[in-house]
């Protein structure tokens, strides 16, 4: 599914809606998530007593303490949090890290990297490197210009109504470039669907397209048993093979129950390069509080509600 803003015509012609839920984002955030959510799902949003997954997250967003997300969220920052919790041999080697381009410097990187706003959603905002040396003067350049303006994006967060990306300081990083799996064109993303400390279901990624935007994707229980039954397939969202189960998946359970401890629900996302051996080498991605900013159109009724069930918003710390 191809996001209407993705081209310039797209952008030009939602503008104006755009703007709109920039403002209310900024200054309305309860009425522009009542509204966003009945425009997708056709039915009013239940703040009051929200029982499925979607309603949970919309009202912690509104109604929680978000503080701590703002660190977590944060790409480079959440590094030290991964640290503490006694896994820095899970993170991704970093090469570097600037707030202005100006600093930037290409000699400084190996041959392959991949750049990374770190207040990005992924759609647009990873660019992997693959041979620093062909680049010409010209795609070097535009790759600054790029990196410019992540750093310069307005209105994060604001189109969701998620106050945690708006407080985060832009930056870009520069990691290593993991490789693709045997078979697969694109990285595999392992998305650990925890609840209150503990890994319920396993949400995977792959086939991603360059722009982030579609991929092939597969929903499995914690004992990965696939349950294609909980998820609407789509253009965008379609429906992945069914992958043997990681001969290391104790080992990405304990790492994602490690890093979501205290949390009534988080999404831990975890890369495993050698799924077929059980001492494969497993990489932490990122965390997510508000997956597709709580409008989730890719699972069923039936999965939201099971999942809504399993943590309750008297969990949430409250707003200070």
């Amino acid at each position: 599914m191809i996001h209407p803003t993705s081209s310039k015509v797209g952008r030009i012609l939602f503008a104006p809606a755009i703007s709109f839920c920039h403002f209310l984002g900024k200054h309305n955030p309860e009425l522009l998530l009542k509204i966003r959510y009945f425009l997708t799902f056709k039915k009013k949003l239940n703040l009051e007593d929200p029982q499925d997954l979607n309603e949970k997250i919309l009202w912690a967003k509104l109604y929680s303490d978000t503080s701590q997300w703002t660190v977590l969220a944060d790409k480079y920052k959440v590094r030290d949090y991964v640290e503490g919790k006694g896994l820095g041999e899970n993170l991704v080697k970093l090469y570097g890290a600037w707030d202005n381009v100006n600093d930037f410097d290409f000699d400084q990187l190996p041959e392959n990297f991949i750049l990374k706003a770190n207040n990005g959603d992924g759609k647009g905002t990873n660019k992997p490197i693959r041979g620093k040396s062909h680049l010409s003067e010209a795609q070097k350049e535009t790759l600054i210009k790029t990196m410019d303006e992540w750093l310069h994006r307005k209105n994060i967060g604001l189109l969701h109504a998620e106050p945690h990306y708006k407080a985060i300081h832009p930056m870009v990083i520069a990691e290593e470039l993991l490789p693709a799996p045997k078979g697969e064109s694109t990285l595999v993303d392992y998305k650990m669907w925890c609840f209150n400390g503990k890994v319920h279901y396993i949400w995977t990624c792959s086939e991603r397209s360059s722009d982030g935007a579609s991929a092939h994707v597969m929903l499995y229980d914690r004992e990965w048993n696939a349950c294609p039954q909980y998820s609407i397939f789509n253009s965008g969202y379609s429906k992945g093979k069914v992958m043997p189960k990681p001969k290391n998946l104790e080992k990405m359970i304990e790492v994602a129950e490690k890093l979501s401890q205290g949390f009534p629900e988080l999404r831990v996302d975890l890369y495993n390069l050698n799924p077929e051996d059980e001492n494969g080498k497993i990489y932490f991605g990122e965390l997510t509080f508000t997956s597709l900013g709580g409008l989730m159109t890719y699972f069923t009724p039936e999965f939201l509600k099971k999942a809504g069930a399993l943590f309750s918003i008297k969990d949430f710390k409250k707003k200070i």
